[in-house]
Formats: structure tokens, sequence, C-alpha cells
């Protein structure tokens, strides 16, 4: 084998599954890696002893001749949205800090179930609201192909903590591009399923209609295989889908009709919405994904032309319903349940007035007033009920797209990350770069961000692929594909060896 942190979720697996390697020897390893890499920030908590307890238990199981779940003896970390019995859930804020769940979130009990190690939990945007991972109250998170730059947000720990080598996965959030974007510039892969496919349940609300799990890793393999342990069914989530349970690998290894082995993507059509290319994108980024579209016609796809035309109306429309549904959702944090309490205050309202101004940070207060101003007596109707039949507008041109494609191609940014602090100033910046990764949320599709090669100063780009609702698997299979006929996914940054 080579070196542990190299290997991802399917190749760990399998050697432990034959045992050239026990999970303690895993975890072990990659616990020193994380020590030795404190400074990029990825950790809010880490949970060595118990994860070493974990680890063992499951070597005494297998060592026992016990059947055990492919993922059985893995090491992964959770983005500090889910909660965890036993450990901090802090979503990245002050006013959760030190608070610890009764309960584990369903994405959590479900990989533990299948036999995942958890190594703890990894920093995030403030209630997962932010671009860049600065907004978190614990400090940024620092991209591991440069130190100088953003690992994308609000998933950014998770996103940099895999492309490091730390960990080979990470659970994450998508609310409006959350897995996708810092997939994208920590150039490792990430889906975002259909809504409702992941229960929300033990997820710290951020937008209730838009906000949905899933795994980062460094393969649409390894993707596959933790996407199918953590979805499914959940009575306890009144949004869950209530499907059967899904092998994402078995769908994403089956064969297209018409395929073979050099053209495996025969009979594929890739919708390209001329809207996802519009003269802004940067230039790298352009040719970076059109290269990347060049070697799926290699591989047998067909490019075909659509359009999505409401587009650019998806950052008005995202930036109304989400910060209403923000400001509805954390009104619960008042001081008085549980969560951060003011010192001094003279009665109840001005316990209230404190508590959140010192729990909350500015972008989650910037959000929050911002919802609550459309959801206002005389606004609801001009703003909030406008914005939701435009969204359903956006679903509908997606609906018209895939009468002409079975998959939605184009970038995931239209930049590679930019510096720390570059746009400390200019909030609306960092909402424009969420251009294409927006309308999918809105219309609940799923996404997934997929290495594609690199731009401006060896930053990593990412090509997005949308699929129709629960076609999950033809996104993975269409990854998949291509990173059987290239290596940017296999990458490793400079120092990260």
């Amino acid at each position: 084998m080579t070196a542990l942190h190299h290997e991802g979720v399917a190749a760990l697996g399998r050697a432990l599954a034959s045992r050239q390697v026990s999970s303690v020897e895993v975890v072990s390893h990659l616990l020193g890696r994380i020590e030795a890499h404190r400074a990029l920030g990825t950790f809010l908590h880490l949970d060595a002893g118990r994860a070493l307890e974990v680890a063992r238990s499951i070597d005494e199981r297998r060592a026992r001749g016990e059947s055990l779940a492919p993922l059985a003896g893995v090491p992964i970390a959770h983005k500090d949205i889910f909660v965890t019995k036993g450990a901090p859930s802090t979503a990245g804020s002050k006013m959760l800090a030190g608070y610890e769940s009764p309960f584990d979130a369903t994405v959590v009990s479900r990989l533990a179930q299948a036999g995942c190690v958890s190594l703890g939990k990894l920093n995030c945007d403030e209630f997962a609201m932010g671009s860049s991972n600065e907004n978190s109250a614990f400090g940024p998170v620092r991209n591991p192909w440069d130190t100088g730059r953003v690992p994308g947000g609000s998933s950014g720990g998770s996103a940099a903590a895999v492309a490091a080598r730390l960990l080979p996965a990470a659970t994450g959030t998508d609310t409006g591009g959350s897995i996708r974007q810092p997939a994208s510039f920590s150039g490792i892969t990430g889906i975002k399923p259909t809504y409702g496919v992941c229960s929300r349940w033990g997820m710290v609300a951020f937008a209730s209609s838009l906000d949905q799990a899933g795994p980062l890793a460094r393969s649409a393999e390894d993707c596959a295989l933790l996407l199918s342990a953590m979805s499914g069914f959940d009575e306890r989530d009144a949004t869950s889908a209530q499907r059967p349970p899904q092998d994402f690998d078995a769908q994403m290894r089956a064969r297209r009709t018409g395929a073979s082995a050099s053209k495996p993507l025969a009979g594929l059509r890739i919708g390209l919405p001329r809207e996802f290319f519009p003269a802004a994108l940067a230039a790298d980024v352009g040719a970076t994904v059109r290269a990347a579209l060049a070697a799926f016609e290699g591989l047998g796809a067909t490019l075909v032309d659509v359009s999505l035309p409401r587009t650019e109306l998806s950052i008005p429309v995202y930036y109304i319903i989400a910060p209403a549904e923000a400001s509805s959702n954390l009104g619960r944090f008042d001081g008085v349940r549980y969560g951060h309490r003011a010192a001094k205050y003279v009665d109840l309202l001005d316990m209230y007035k404190k508590s959140r101004a010192e729990g909350f940070g500015p972008e989650v207060k910037r959000r929050i007033m911002i919802g609550t101003y459309v959801l206002s007596h005389g606004y609801y109707d001009a703003y909030y009920l406008q914005a939701q039949k435009l969204r359903r507008m956006i679903a509908d041109d997606f609906r018209q797209c895939f009468t002409q494609c079975d998959v939605i191609a184009g970038p995931v940014a239209p930049t590679v990350a930019w510096k720390l602090g570059a746009q400390d100033d200019d909030p609306v910046a960092a909402y424009l770069a969420d251009i294409f990764t927006l309308p999918a949320s809105l219309a609940g599709l799923p996404g997934m961000s997929v290495p594609a090669g690199f731009g401006e100063g060896g930053m990593p780009v990412g090509l997005q692929l949308i699929g129709n609702y629960f076609a999950e698997g033809e996104l993975l299979r269409a990854a998949h594909a291509f990173q059987q006929a290239t290596d940017f996914h296999a990458r490793v940054p400079e120092g990260f060896q």
C-alpha cells in the first residue's frame, strides 16, 4: 500500500476488509497528520480517544470473523452543523460554543452504523452562512493549495481536510452551493443529492427548504459509497423522500445502453446552458471547464446547447428565501433555552437583545435582518411571495432542459478561490460568486463538483454536473468515467504529500 493518508474511502475499505491494515493503524496515522497541520484550521473538535476506541472495537470484530459493512473502520469527520452526542456541536458560532447535543443527527448515526470512525467535528461558516469559511467564530480555514486563500464555504473545513489528506472523506451540507463550491476550490469531489435524499434531522437549520447533506471525498467512487450509507427515508424528517435504500455504487457502475469500455458515456447528452458561460467567467476557469467537457466528448458523451434563462434571477431569489427562513430558524437562539446568554441584562427583552448581539457574528446578523425585513408586513407579498414564484419558474427551466439532455454541466464558480480577506468589505461579491450553484439548490436538484484541472496560481477548478431529480447515479457514473480517464482528483497539494 501507499502511504495511508493517500488512500481514499474505497481503497481503505478494501485494505481493511483484507486485513492489510488495521483501523487503529489508519486512525492513529491520520490523527498524527491532523495534529501536524493544525494551522489549516480544519478541526474544531478532535475526539482521538473515542475514535481509537471505536477503531479497536471494529478490528476485534473483524478478527473474530464477523461480517462487516464495506465502510467498517474507515475514518471520517463531520461538519459541525450536524449535532453529535458527547461532543461539542457549535455550528461555527459563539452562540453554541460548548453546546453538546443529547442525540446524534441521522446522518451521523447512519455512518456510524455503517462502521465509519468519526475523528471529530470540522470548522464551517457560522450556521453554514458563507462561501469562504471566514465567517466561523473560531477562525478561518485555509486552502491547502495556497494557505493565503479561502477553501470555499460553508463546508470549508470538510473540503480542506480531505484535500490536505487529513481524512479520506467528510460530511458537508449544501444550501446554496456549500458542498460543491468548497469541493471545487479545494480540488476534491463533492455531491449534493436531491432535496430529501438525506435526512435533515439533527442538522442545525439554516434554510429548511434548501438545506441538504452530502459527502465530500477524493472521488465519485468514494462519494457513492458514503451516500449509500448516509441517505434514506427518515420518519423524523417531514421533508425526507420516501424511497427505498439506494445502492449508489451499483448505480455508478451500471453500464449505459450502447456504452463500451472505450466509450463508457456513449449516449449521454450533456447540456451546456449558455448562461453558465458568460463573458464575466474568468478565462482560466472557462478554458479548464471546456477542456474537461472535451474529455467527456472523448468518452462518448454528446454536448448539447441549452438555456436556463432565469439563472441571474437565482441570486436575488435565493437571498430573499434563504435569509427569510434563517430569520425564522434562528429565532430559537434567544439565550433562554440553550446557547449563549449575556452575563448582564436588566430585563427579559434586554437579555434577548444582548445575547443575540453577542452570540451571532456579522454575516448571520445581516441575513437575519434581511430575512426579517422581507417577511415583515407590507413587504411579504412584494419580496418573499414573488421570490417563491420565481423559484418555481427556475425549476421549470430545468424541467425544460432535461427534455433535451440527461445531465447539465458548467463551472461551479466564476473564479478560483480568492485571497483570505479579499471580500471582507463587499459581502455582495461573495453572494454573486454563487450564481452557478444557486439554481440547482432552488430547484432541489442533485449537483456535484468534479476536479477538472487547474487555473490561475495553480488553484483547482471544479466542473459542476447537475442531474434530474433522484438521478444521483447518472451524475456519479459520468464523474467516475471522467475520473477513470484523468487524475485531477488524485493530485495532492504541495506540502501535504
